[in-house]
């Protein structure tokens, strides 16, 4: 028997910020920029009921309910390399498969990362939970279809992008928090300020990147795909990136 989409469970409560725990978590986060399950907990104290709202938002795009019902688990398409490894290269596909085999990651690593850390949202097995679920899986395509690295800057930056795009309060307030720790180290001339507001504003000019059909692009040319979502070039970030390497800097202060 099919299910009225989109379902999402009546004992699900409407969550409530907890900045005091956000701020906790965050100062973890300080201590240790490699203990990453610590944004997600920010994420989830600060975010509230924002979830549910963009939500809506992406049910009103004309392929929200195909890609519910098609029900695609993402992460087994994505770590599937070798059918990538065989696409052209400057395939959105190959870019992603090699940029994963580079920074030595899996997209089920950040699923059980984050099945660590989620304490209520998955006890609610409705569409609400499928679309978190998405964004997660999708987080490490974004940094291939905006062209923000996993340094620090780049991570910054594409949770700016990613807070224009779905908002939440938790995403905004570690792009903030990462970049006014980066500050302290990087050379002024790096404008590491403009360089996240750059992400903002990029996220805004964008489309949608969660109403994008994953599976449909991933033989195209990143190029063309990059071109079709209105996404441009990070200017800002790319020249910063010249900015720590002439002065010898990394900007690998810190990953997520």
């Amino acid at each position: 028997m099919s299910r009225t989409i989109p379902y999402i469970d009546p004992q699900r409560p409407r969550l409530k910020r907890r900045p005091i725990k956000a701020w906790k978590h965050m100062q973890r986060l300080i201590a240790d920029k490699e203990d990453t399950a610590q944004v997600f907990h920010i994420i989830q104290a600060l975010n509230g009921d924002s979830s549910r709202r963009d939500f809506q938002k992406f049910l009103q795009s004309p392929k929200s309910r195909e890609f519910i019902e098609r029900n695609t688990f993402l992460p087994d398409v994505l770590d599937d390399h070798a059918p990538l490894k065989r696409l052209p290269k400057g395939t959105v596909g190959r870019t992603y498969v090699d940029f994963m085999e580079r920074e030595g990651l899996t997209a089920h690593g950040l699923v059980n990362e984050s099945m660590a850390q989620r304490e209520l949202h998955d006890q609610y097995d409705d569409d609400l939970l499928w679309y978190s679920n998405r964004l997660r899986d999708t987080h490490d395509m974004y940094h291939i279809l905006t062209g923000y690295g996993r340094d620090a800057l780049g991570e910054a930056s594409l949770l700016g992008f990613t807070h224009s795009q779905h908002g939440g309060m938790g995403v905004s307030f570690i792009a903030y928090m990462g970049g006014r720790q980066i500050s302290k180290a990087a050379p002024k001339s790096a404008r590491v300020k403009d360089v996240i507001a750059e992400g903002r504003q990029n996220g805004k000019l964008a489309k949608r990147l969660i109403e994008t059909d994953i599976e449909a692009i991933l033989d195209q040319p990143l190029h063309e795909v990059r071109e079709k979502l209105n996404i441009v070039e990070p200017v800002l970030y790319k020249r910063a990136l010249d900015v720590f390497k002439q002065a010898e800097q990394s900007p690998q202060l810190a990953a997520a």
